[in-house]
């Protein structure tokens, strides 16, 4: 480990990337299914909401698992809470639509806050 940032994980909380890692892991999961219904058993109409939820749960999924042992300072921590928060808001919004047929109204507020949290890693990462 580099001694420049041999404290760092203790500012970004061990357990808090931990949750990052675990949640992504499930994202990725549960998206497979998700994909797997889309395909299977949802009607047409249905079909294209549930797979770009399932695109989008899956990709930042593998994204929170793998980075999250990178986020080894506060930026990096919020930028992957950002990514998860949003991804969460985006595809449950979409999922949320068919399953007990809610409106999709928060899917705009989880894409920027993906969005958001892309351009936070990218600074985080220029200032590693």
């Amino acid at each position: 480990m580099n001694p420049s940032t041999a404290g760092a994980t203790t500012a970004a909380g061990p357990i808090a990337l931990r949750l990052l890692a675990c949640v992504g892991a499930l994202l990725a999961g549960l998206s497979v299914a998700l994909a797997a219904y889309a395909v299977h058993a949802a009607d047409p109409a249905a079909q294209q909401r549930l797979q770009s939820a399932a695109w989008f749960a899956f990709g930042h999924g593998i994204a929170l698992t793998a980075l999250a042992p990178r986020a080894v300072r506060l930026p990096g921590l919020a930028a992957l809470a950002s990514l998860a928060i949003g991804t969460l808001l985006f595809s449950g919004s979409l999922v949320g639509g068919h399953f007990p047929a809610t409106p999709t109204t928060l899917a705009p507020f989880g894409g920027g806050l993906m969005m958001l949290g892309w351009l936070l890693w990218a600074v985080a990462s220029l200032r590693r």
